[in-house]
């Protein structure tokens, strides 16, 4: 029995597929988890969506940006131009796809593994209880009959740091933006979405996330997607998984059970570019 957490997908399936057969995943008895961002850009987000989906309770996946992005343009609130969402809309199973998606958390905690995985990170302000309690607030509205409202609302990125008085839609979109979309800070805890570049080591008050001084979850072991410029990053308490494998990059598990945490890779180049798919 193994437990592996696997980075972006993005529609990348065959390259799933092939890395699966690498870590010789058995849905029996192995358990996968995915770090979100299972569509968009990549040729068949839809054989993406259906495999995760089909794998039951041997998969834990966690909200990404672009499946957010998915709900919005399936509720007719964003424009779509990438060929394999439009396959998922006009699917024969998409509404029972979609629905799946949208009642899928924005982090996981395991205490037997003492791991939490989120899509992009955990909010620097944030110990493990307040967000989980956080991510449930916002779970709750995404699953409910009245999710179409917060995706009309979901955009933008303000308010731009945690205040416990936000409210409403203020409150709702920080907490998103926070589990999807986050990657660099500055020592405040004010959120910068501008940049998407590797770290720089000169000095800087804007820094990543994890890096922000009196991080409340330090002592978590946290695995995270999203930041593909990053590349695979191992410490103590944090853990990159989003290798780029739709930019031909690679698709990167890391066995989570063991001991010793293990990276497996598999090159990605023999992906079509995603620009034929747009």
């Amino acid at each position: 029995m193994a437990t592996y957490a696997i980075g972006d997908l993005q529609g990348c399936y065959e390259s799933l597929l092939a890395l699966l057969e690498k870590i010789h995943f058995d849905k029996t008895k192995d358990t996968l988890w995915f770090a979100g961002d299972l569509v968009n850009r990549g040729p068949d987000s839809l054989s993406c969506l259906r495999f995760v989906k089909s794998l039951g309770d041997s998969a834990i996946t966690v909200l990404g940006n672009h499946d957010l992005h998915l709900l919005a343009i399936a509720a007719e609130h964003k424009k779509n131009n990438d060929k394999g969402i439009k396959k998922i809309l006009k699917a024969e199973d998409s509404l029972d796809l979609l629905h799946w998606l949208r009642t899928r958390p924005l982090i996981h905690h395991d205490k037997k593994l003492a791991y939490t995985m989120v899509h992009a990170g955990v909010y620097p302000k944030w110990s493990l209880k307040k967000a989980l309690s956080y991510a449930d607030e916002l779970q709750q509205v995404l699953a409910s009959d009245n999710f179409i409202d917060f995706i009309h609302n979901m955009y933008g990125n303000k308010p731009a740091k945690w205040k416990k008085s936000l409210a409403d839609w203020d409150r709702l979109r920080f907490i998103c933006n926070a589990f999807t979309r986050m990657r660099y800070c500055y020592d405040n805890g004010k959120l910068d979405f501008n940049r998407n570049d590797t770290p720089q080591v000169e000095a800087s008050d804007l820094v990543p996330w994890f890096d922000v001084p009196e991080r409340k979850m330090k002592n978590e072991k946290i695995l995270f997607g999203h930041w593909s410029t990053l590349g695979l990053l191992k410490r103590n308490d944090v853990y990159a998984l989003d290798t780029g494998c739709v930019w031909g990059g690679n698709l990167t598990a890391l066995r989570i059970d063991s001991e010793e945490p293990e990276y497996i890779s598999i090159n990605c180049q023999s992906e079509a570019n995603p620009a034929d798919y747009i």
